[in-house]
């Protein structure tokens, strides 16, 4: 589809025709798709491409195209010039529209908008997934330390760069107005750098080794000389924020909110579903012992403990008896060993074990006993009462 128009003109953008044009133009897509679930990994993408430098600026409706806006024409001329443009398109969004500036006239460029599975958010979920279950593991880990703090090293190197930048640069010089944004310029640096990586890796690949090695040799010397995390709150620490990280990144990493939602609440109940478990199985154990265990034995009243009593003090002297009389009983033996043989050969033939003098001195101690022990909880009751 080859046409032309007016500057202020807007074109609809369809899913997967490609409008080709030579002159600016704005170009506005309103999404009428609701997203499904095999949406979860999958890009919508706008992609603007021409033959010579473009300048392509996104904003979120008509009204925008033509509103003057400070901020939009600083980061205007901030952002990069390219021949090949990518803008990613929310699959939630109603509208989105951009406007591409020639920097040259009569210069060719095409406009395509198409839907497509992108196995970078699927990376971001995996690693997202994998910050979390592991954060506890790799919080402890000396290699995930020492690579860690390279990594991070590599990064914050470029904004110290653009930090001494900063203090180098005269106070009235242009270029230190961009440089008062301080983040912005060092977040729209870095993501010069990446966009241009490969260019860099080709055309200036022994700065950029010799930068790597520095720059990864001091970070490790940083990281050697504090050396890995031993006290436990830092540890906590450091793991319950790799936890929140792969959070974060899990749910960035899924293209439909209500599934990343759902996931992330999965992945918080699965990680800590240890514990509700072993609450569980606790409270089962203690049904089930307590159901098996048999049941206490009833307390015998004292008139049944002394009739208990005698009952087992007559059955054990039967089998006194009929063992002395059994034939392996040896009575010589016995008898030579016992100072009254005659009490004893009574006590076989069936005579009472106890004599009546004995039997009055026993009923006479244990009457005092008794009275003594009906006195000391009279005593006890009292106190009580008196408490």
């Amino acid at each position: 589809l080859l046409c032309t128009g007016a500057r202020d003109s807007v074109t609809p953008l369809q899913e997967g025709h490609t409008y080709h044009h030579t002159a600016p133009r704005h170009f506005c897509y309103t999404n009428t798709r609701v997203p499904q679930w095999r949406d979860v990994w999958t890009r919508m993408q706008i992609r603007v491409n021409s033959s010579q430098m473009i300048r392509v600026t996104q904003v979120d409706s008509e009204e925008e195209l033509e509103k003057f806006n400070m901020w939009s024409m600083v980061f205007s001329f901030l952002k990069e010039k390219l021949n090949d443009t990518s803008i990613d398109v929310d699959l939630y969004s109603n509208k989105t529209c951009l406007k591409v500036e020639l920097m040259e006239p009569g210069t060719k460029y095409s406009v395509i908008l198409f839907r497509r599975f992108d196995p970078k958010l699927f990376l971001v979920f995996f690693l997202g997934m994998l910050l979390f279950f592991c954060g506890d593991s790799l919080s402890r880990s000396q290699i995930f330390y020492y690579s860690a703090g390279i990594s991070f090293g590599l990064l914050a190197s470029l904004l110290i760069l653009v930090y001494m930048m900063s203090k180098v640069m005269p106070k009235r010089s242009p270029v230190y107005l961009m440089l008062v944004g301080g983040w912005s310029f060092s977040l729209y640096l870095l993501q010069l750098i990446f966009k241009n990586l490969r260019e860099i890796c080709r055309s200036y690949w022994q700065f950029l080794l010799g930068y790597l090695f520095l720059v990864g040799f001091l970070s490790f010397g940083v990281c050697y000389r504090y050396g890995p995390l031993e006290n436990e709150r830092s540890i906590n620490l450091l793991s319950w924020a790799l936890q929140l990280l792969g959070l974060l990144l899990m749910y960035s990493g899924i293209q439909i909110h209500p599934i990343a939602l759902a996931v992330v609440v999965t992945a918080i109940c699965s990680k800590n579903l240890y514990y509700p478990l072993h609450w569980a199985f606790a409270a089962y154990r203690r049904l089930q012992s307590a159901r098996l265990a048999p049941s206490p034995p009833r307390l015998l009243t004292e008139e049944e403990y002394r009739l208990q009593g005698e009952v087992e003090t007559r059955r054990a002297l039967e089998e006194l008896r009929s063992h002395c009389r059994s034939p392996d009983f040896s009575a010589w033996t016995t008898i030579s060993r016992i100072q009254s043989p005659k009490r004893f050969a009574d006590f076989v033939g069936g005579a009472f074990h106890v004599s009546p003098e004995e039997a009055s001195v026993h009923e006479q101690e244990y009457g005092i006993f008794f009275e003594e022990q009906l006195f000391e909880e009279e005593e006890d009751e009292e106190e009580e009462e008196e408490e």
